[in-house]
């Protein structure tokens, strides 16, 4: 047990987050003490320890110096860093938006990170193993988001790149990856318009059946079924509601994902399409993606569908194209499926279609992802999102994994291989990494790699949307169960967001009250 000691309730999640990187498996809490002089850190030490604490690392929040400290075998080793006093902001009523908040944060968080990279390995406690995060001290889901800002904002390229190292403490090979999609989404966004328009989300939660891995709100139709008809009457409802609120502003993308929206019938796809067009300016946005997903769902009729309301961009997702796998992670459908949905979403005029990938599925060796990359090379899609597996600690998908007898470690150097392996087949058959998301929970050695998801097109193929909502560089309203509608403050750099419930039968019974949430929360502002 590592204890955390801050002298004042702040920073504790970033704080956690490095020391959970820098000792994965090792179990940490926060503690509160103002008082941190050398005694008063050997008293709590030695209280500490009745409770199986064997190391402890702390922060003090000064006005004119920031100290860290760790404690260790009887010795304490310490770390400063200067900070502004006259901007001494950690005392300001309002210090969430405080302007020196980002700046202070930051030096804090290398102090730390210098301070645990350079500790002797004698002053740690046995069962903790050290490994140094390759992300440095960049805690959060969104690391291009520093970066791309930065580059949108006319900052030069090289003092962008150097800051991810210097500042941020980033490995070389992170630092040139995330430069790169940084780089490109720029790009992307400046052509794109986006300051002045808002993107739009469509959920349908409901599935053929629900994979083993899947944490989004799923309802498998063979026996949610008879709730589709109710909640596509609730969503409608939604729909036109928003749209008025809506009403005179520019719609830059549309992405109906889910779920699987394709598991409804063809006839509720076209009349829920109808209700989107006639309520958005859905004609004028700049792309619009179904995912229509999972290959047992898609049929020629329901990419017809699709056609005739001009969807141009699809995903059809096989996840891997190893039969084994589909078969235990409860994928109803075969590797010949996909092969043949693909080549008929080809035929019906579908000339942007992603596929998704997922690495770290129990049982797959590098040998099996090398083999699911070369079958989609033969496919050749327009763009790959590989994605490492995020696995609760209480799912079956846990309980599977811990029976596969492969050790933690060897797990996530494998999915460090297949990472590796993604990498390199996308940029030899031309594709390029254009939006990328860190994984908070994956499925391998926690800490050890900071496992991505990366999302590669070829040029032109890129999906706008998703650079969006990763971002966070536009408000984005979202319908359905468990949509989370997110306002971009431009000015401040807030995102506030409007919760919808994520239980469909709650949905259904209190539409109303999601849409009186939302125009409370000034969503037609």
């Amino acid at each position: 047990m590592i204890d955390i000691v801050l002298s004042e309730r702040d920073f504790d999640y970033e704080l956690q987050a490095l020391v959970t990187g820098f000792f994965p498996g090792v179990r940490n809490r926060v503690v509160i003490q103002d008082q941190q002089e050398e005694k008063e850190i050997k008293k709590l030490a030695q209280k500490e320890a009745e409770d199986g604490v064997s190391f402890l690392v702390g922060v003090f929040l000064g006005k004119y110096e920031i100290k860290v400290w760790a404690f260790g075998k009887g010795e304490i080793v310490y770390n400063t860093v200067n900070v502004t006093g006259e901007q001494d902001f950690h005392k300001h009523r309002d210090k969430t938006t405080h302007p020196y908040r980002t700046a202070y944060k930051n030096k804090l968080k290398k102090a730390f990170f210098v301070l645990l990279r350079d500790i002797k390995q004698e002053l740690l406690p046995g069962e903790a193993v050290r490994s140094i995060p390759v992300w440095g001290t960049m805690t959060g889901v969104r690391p291009t988001k520093i970066p791309m800002n930065l580059l949108l904002a006319g900052e030069p390229l090289e003092k962008v790149s150097r800051s991810m190292e210097e500042e941020y403490c980033c490995s070389t090979q992170k630092s040139q990856l995330c430069m790169e999609i940084a780089e490109r989404e720029a790009d992307l966004l400046k052509k794109a318009d986006y300051l002045s328009g808002y993107s739009l989300y469509v959920g349908i939660p409901f599935c053929p059946s629900t994979c083993l891995y899947c944490s989004f709100p799923s309802y498998p139709v063979e026996q949610f079924g008879k709730l589709i008809p109710d909640y596509l009457e609730a969503l409608k409802k939604e729909i036109r509601s928003c749209g008025k609120m809506q009403q005179g502003k520019k719609l830059t993308s549309v992405y109906i994902g889910g779920g699987t929206p394709t598991a409804l019938s063809a006839q509720q796809l076209h009349d829920m399409l109808q209700c989107l067009y006639e309520s958005f300016p859905v004609r004028d946005a700049v792309e619009m993606t179904v995912e229509a997903g999972r290959p047992d769902s898609i049929t020629r009729e329901k990419l017809m569908v699709l056609r005739e309301f001009g969807v141009e961009r699809i995903s059809v997702n096989p996840q891997t194209m190893q039969e084994k796998t589909l078969q235990k992670i409860g994928r109803h459908h075969t590797v010949r499926q996909t092969q043949e949905i693909f080549t008929l979403a080809r035929e019906c005029g579908f000339q942007n279609i992603n596929m998704d990938l997922i690495i770290g599925l129990p049982g797959e060796t590098v040998e099996d992802f090398r083999d699911t990359l070369r079958q989609l090379k033969e496919l050749a899609p327009d763009s790959i999102t590989i994605h490492s597996l995020v696995v609760k600690r209480a799912s079956r998908l846990r309980r599977l994994l811990d029976e596969g007898a492969v050790p933690e470690e060897e797990r996530a150097r494998r999915m460090e291989q297949m990472m590796d392996l993604g990498q390199q087949f996308a940029a030899y058959n031309g594709y390029k990494p254009y939006y990328m998301y860190r994984q908070k929970n994956t499925a391998g050695y926690a800490g050890s790699s900071g496992q991505e998801n990366i999302g590669f097109a070829k040029e032109g193929k890129e999906c706008l949307y998703n650079i969006l909502i990763m971002e966070e560089m536009q408000s984005i309203v979202a319908l359905g169960a468990g949509a989370s509608t997110k306002r971009y403050d431009r000015e401040h750099h807030i995102v506030s967001r409007i919760e919808n419930v994520k239980s469909v039968t709650d949905y259904i019974a209190r539409i109303d009250e999601m849409l009186q949430r939302k125009k409370v929360n000034g969503l037609g502002d």
